[in-house]
């Protein structure tokens, strides 16, 4: 049975993870009459590092939403370890500067925690519907007036909007149908992630470490609270394809190791470990047309070094919203109004995805993570630059530079 749409609003959003529901906030604070979407009923689980970012932070503050995120169950950090294929780590405490609005902490909190946080608290704002499953656009011409999905119930039921954002991730339903989805072996990252109980050695830092078995990728091991640890492995799907890798295998493998096996020796897997697509930064795309914009994983804004993608998800929902804002009161829904939401998403991306990028394929060399990392446990100077970086006072752009290679050798 087809439920004709018997309301209409200004945007109708797609997804209701970090980027649809940090939408629908701004949307509300922007006025607009918004209808969130999900075809998950919450709480639900979301594979991911579940590490939040100080560019998460600065959007929770903005959202006045901070202090409830620190209320939540999981982890506070307030410092990265890097580990180099050589076996060497360092620490480096995060700390506040102007350009980072002086955040001095990051979190580690399960996404089905932390996404339900945000999901509640749009659905205090705007109208929600979960357990929606969109299936495909409604179209005027060239433009995009809308969805028709099945509801809870089983019916078909047709929403419309002049403004719909995909905010459903890398396989969106919106990318699709606008014939925008292409599988890039390339500008895509694999991962695999595991909860673990009776780790030992967590305390308030998130590690990094570059393994001769992950190469080109990272072992992560985050403090996810409640004794539990998030593990995972993450490396280009290129590679992985092209060397036959099996992700578990390479995890269990490290897991054994020499250099962790002493911190695993009491631990047990509390689920199995579970893998997924990161679509990385690395190429401008266009995430807008007529009618719509993409956000977050669809839009493919994960870092390509870090494989962080909550904090620009979030910074491209804020973004969107910004823009639906401006076509409502202008009433002009055309490509040509939305391109402003790529121009300011890449003005406040850009720099960061191409400098991540090239970053990622530095970290290909065993022998320069080695002579980083190094220099940093021997040298409190090269120490200060790489904390001087994750806090925005050096460009990280500098990372990708020969003279900052120099730097590290006179220190």
């Amino acid at each position: 049975m087809k439920v004709p749409c018997t309301k209409m609003y200004d945007v109708i959003i797609v997804g209701a993870g970090p980027s649809g529901s940090t939408a629908a906030l701004y949307a509300k604070r922007f006025g607009l009459k918004t209808l969130l979407l999900d075809k998950s009923v919450f709480p639900r689980d979301k594979i991911c590092g579940d590490a939040l970012s100080g560019k998460t932070v600065r959007v929770l503050r903005d959202l006045d939403l901070l202090e409830g995120v620190r209320g939540l169950k999981g982890a506070t950090i307030d410092r990265i370890t890097f580990g180099s294929p050589g076996n060497k780590e360092f620490d480096v405490q995060l700390k506040g500067s102007e350009r980072n609005d002086y955040i001095t902490e990051g979190y580690v909190i399960p996404r089905k925690v932390f996404d339900n946080f945000l999901f509640k608290k749009a659905a205090e704002v705007v109208e929600t519907r979960e357990g929606f499953n969109v299936k495909d656009l409604i179209r005027d011409g060239d433009q995009v007036v809308g969805v028709e999905g099945v509801n809870a119930d089983g019916e078909i039921v047709q929403l419309e909007a002049p403004i719909v954002m995909g905010a459903d991730g890398p396989n969106s339903i919106v990318l699709r149908k606008m014939d925008l989805y292409e599988m890039d072996m390339k500008n895509t990252a694999v991962a695999l992630r595991c909860y673990y109980k009776g780790v030992e050695g967590l305390t308030n830092q998130i590690e990094l470490h570059y393994l001769e078995e992950v190469n080109p990728g990272y072992f992560w091991l985050f403090p996810a609270g409640n004794g539990l640890a998030n593990i995972g492995i993450g490396l280009s799907k290129d590679e992985a394809k092209k060397k036959d890798r099996n992700l578990r295998h390479i995890l269990d493998e490290v897991i054994k190791s020499d250099r962790f096996k002493d911190r695993f020796k009491n631990a047990e897997p509390a689920e199995r470990a579970i893998g997924w697509n990161l679509p990385l930064g690395r190429i401008k795309r266009a995430n807008h047309g007529g009618g719509y914009m993409l956000l977050g994983d669809a839009a493919g804004l994960v870092d390509p070094f870090t494989g962080e993608g909550i904090g620009n998800a979030m910074v491209s929902g804020m973004y969107a919203s910004k823009i639906a804002s401006k076509a409502i009161k202008e009433k002009n829904y055309s490509g040509d109004v939305f391109k402003e939401y790529d121009s300011l998403l890449w003005q406040e991306l850009g720099g960061e995805l191409r400098t991540s990028s090239k970053l990622a394929d530095l970290a290909k060399y065993s022998f320069l993570l080695n002579f980083v990392i190094n220099r940093a446990v021997r040298n409190k100077g090269v120490r200060d630059i790489i904390s001087g970086m994750l806090s925005q006072e050096i460009s990280k752009d500098e990372l990708s530079r020969p003279s900052f290679y120099f730097r590290i050798l006179f220190s």
